[in-house]
């Protein structure tokens, strides 16, 4: 399918919906819309994925099958200045898919338009209607589960969640992705945003996941979501972590972050402490371990200032770290099934 992203003022450092879609997912990516960055390509910022041409609005995009809204904004809301390249999009006949928790389908201007065009408004953030509390039981199935957590949120657990799992999947692994967030969820067609589920179903909502994948798969791959210190989001990552029931741990970290994001005033905790409360946590419904570190090295320039970020990283978490971008998830796959 032939795709425009939005991503206005945001390409690429802060539109990691985009650029998880340009890099991971099937779809052809025509054209990616930023007011500050058109006339550029995406090639001349981010060389290792799809390229495309950079414009300033829908009307000055290609032929496209679907317009992506490619970033999602603290509280998930819709911008505005955005509304006129979703109106294009759908007078062009394009679905949109959108991954606010704003959903386009109950505005009305959008859905009368949807309705008009013969076009689809799909909100990937909608949970299911019939979720309810997890029973305690995705650590029974035959399955050896992981999951990417993190020292804070946008740190690279769903790139890594991805990397992972082609990792594994090269080694001749059988592995299957579990979405948690609107990103994945695109990327893999199907999933549930936890973060728009009642609190109480969260843990259900995972576990839901994993019982229906459990039986295709040797290996689940669990995208986590936030921090467990995070001020706002710590919910979130509780319950993916105590619905999942996970095996094996992976905690990924931002080489530059000293700060929660969004949230300067609280500081990061040392990088042994989040082992301790990860692993403490896990361990009240199924023993996990922090096994590998993947580290996001995006704000170094050399690899070996970077390579050198990754071995600091490794000594002081006291496992096996990469940069999966940046060099490969390859070599922590020993450590990953044990």
């Amino acid at each position: 399918m032939r795709v425009a992203i939005l991503a206005h003022e945001q390409f690429p450092d802060r539109a990691k919906t985009a650029l998880g879609v340009l890099r991971y997912s099937s779809y052809d990516v025509r054209a990616v819309l930023d007011r500050e960055q058109a006339g550029n390509r995406v090639h001349d910022f981010v060389p290792d994925v799809q390229d495309a041409p950079i414009v300033e609005n829908m009307a000055e995009a290609p032929d496209v099958d679907a317009l992506i809204i490619g970033i999602a904004p603290i509280g998930g809301g819709f911008d505005p200045s955005w509304r006129s390249d979703v109106t294009t999009a759908l007078r062009n006949g394009c679905d949109i898919v959108s991954g606010l928790h704003y959903f386009l389908s109950e505005d009305d201007q959008f859905s009368d338009l949807a309705s008009e065009y013969g076009c689809e408004l799909r909100d990937v953030r909608q949970p299911p209607e019939d979720l309810t509390v997890a029973e305690g039981i995705a650590g029974d199935f035959d399955v050896h589960t992981i999951l990417t957590v993190g020292t804070d949120c946008s740190v690279g657990k769903m790139t890594s969640t991805m990397e992972i799992a082609e990792a594994l999947d090269s080694n001749g692994h059988d592995v299957g992705v579990i979405p948690t967030g609107q990103t994945g969820i695109m990327i893999e067609g199907w999933g549930i945003s936890v973060d728009r589920v009642i609190s109480d179903f969260t843990n259900g909502a995972v576990e839901r996941m994993i019982k229906q994948k459990a039986d295709e798969h040797d290996v689940l791959v669990v995208e986590g979501q936030g921090t467990i210190v995070h001020p706002a989001y710590s919910a979130v990552t509780c319950g993916i972590l105590h619905g999942a029931m996970p095996d094996s741990l992976v905690l990924c970290h931002d080489a530059d972050r000293e700060t929660i994001h969004g949230y300067d005033q609280f500081s990061l905790p040392e990088l042994e402490t989040y082992v301790d409360l990860y692993e403490s946590l896990a361990e009240q419904v199924n023993s996990a371990d922090v096994v590998a570190g993947m580290l996001n090295t995006h704000g170094m320039e050399s690899d070996d200032q970077a390579r050198q970020a990754v071995d600091a990283y490794s000594d002081t978490i006291g496992v096996p770290a990469t940069d999966p971008v940046r060099f490969s998830a390859e070599e922590i796959v020993e450590a990953l099934i044990h």
